[in-house]
């Protein structure tokens, strides 16, 4: 339970801009997809006030204690996405999702919390500041696993995203420059493997169409040539709420998913996409600014790890939404539509409010 004193150290400011960027991407979900049916935005507030519980059960228990849980709720998430691979039932093209009675969680984003408990839980146990090589390719094995397994579902967008933890944990560990470039270099070929073995002709397509968008703009490129239009014909102010002609015509595809900035652009114009990113760079400076306040160094890696997932998704999207990265499936964490995403940056935030709400209790 949470006594008075750690009640009293909770960094509320950070929950409220939690809620405020959840709320607009409630916002934005609903005005791209009221016309289409499906109640997209009551589930999304559904799965955000489920979140706020979960968040709070985090907060509830120790990191400490929640650390010693992570390997074997790793071991087991390991097991099911090994499992998902012959058995699940394929949905939007991929095995990611378990199906349940009345809703469907995809285990690949939940592992990422799980992730960062067991890396933090790995390198925060070394004695000496610089972790030892066996320490770092041990995390190198525990990402490289589920990195495999979901890249098979297949879903390479997911996978790619577990990379910048391991990347955030040796960086704060402080290895070698050789021990980034062997990480590299290990990347580059599981990039080479992931091209010939793994990615599907569409998602080949996407990429040699970033390396030229103009060959096909009605097919691979519409995507990206949408949502540019979408953006750019906001103008200063926007063509306002429920009015943006790309969303609401549905010439904008995954307008509640991948894309959800692209309507925000559209709707509120640069001053709304202007205000939205403010917003967004606060939580995220508000996150960044909590690593450090921890009671020992396992804290600090849970919190850096998690700011820096949460904030690898943000680049990455809107990058790719105006059309400096191909098209990757990567969501806008609180604003993209998705349960499983939404429970994960919540769970990721609620890690990051549990360490510095304890960083004055005994170590």
């Amino acid at each position: 339970m949470i006594d008075r004193q750690h009640f009293q150290e909770i960094d509320w400011r950070l929950i409220v801009l939690l809620l405020l960027n959840t709320a607009l991407g409630i916002a934005a979900i609903y005005s791209s997809s009221h016309q289409a049916g499906g109640a997209y935005f009551l589930k999304q507030f559904t799965f955000a006030a489920f979140s706020l519980v979960m968040l709070f059960f985090i907060l509830a228990v120790d990191y400490k204690t929640l650390m010693t849980f992570a390997l074997p709720v790793y071991v087991l998430i390991v097991a099911v996405l090994a499992a998902m691979i012959p058995f699940a039932r394929t949905t939007a093209g991929t095995k990611s999702w378990i199906r349940m009675p009345f809703f469907q969680i995809q285990p690949s984003e939940i592992l990422k919390v799980v992730l960062i408990l067991v890396l933090a839980q790995l390198f925060g146990a070394a004695k000496k500041t610089f972790v030892t090589r066996t320490i770092a390719l041990t995390g190198a094995g525990a990402v490289f696993v589920p990195f495999v397994l979901v890249a098979l579902q297949p879903d390479l967008a997911t996978a790619v995203c577990y990379i910048p933890i391991l990347a955030a944990a040796l960086i704060l560990a402080g290895r070698t420059k050789k021990t980034l470039v062997v990480l590299l270099i290990i990347i580059v070929l599981l990039s080479l493997v992931t091209w010939n073995l793994t990615l599907k002709d569409y998602q080949k397509k996407r990429i040699m169409t970033f390396l030229s968008p103009g060959q096909d703009t009605q097919g691979a490129g519409y995507q990206i040539r949408q949502s540019k239009i979408a953006i750019g014909s906001g103008g200063l102010l926007g063509k306002g709420f429920k009015k943006g002609s790309q969303s609401q015509l549905r010439f904008l595809p995954a307008r509640h998913t991948d894309f959800i900035f692209s309507v925000i652009g559209e709707e509120f114009g640069f001053a709304g996409s202007l205000a939205a990113l403010i917003l967004y760079y606060l939580f995220l400076g508000r996150l960044f600014k909590s690593v450090g306040q921890s009671r020992d160094r396992a804290g600090v890696y849970i919190s850096f790890l998690a700011s820096s997932f949460i904030a690898f998704q943000f680049f990455i999207n809107i990058l790719m939404i105006i059309g400096v990265l191909p098209i990757a499936g990567i969501p806008l964490p609180l604003l993209s539509y998705g349960g499983s995403s939404l429970t994960a940056t919540f769970l990721a935030v609620g890690l990051i409010l549990n360490v510095k709400m304890r960083r004055f209790a005994n170590v």
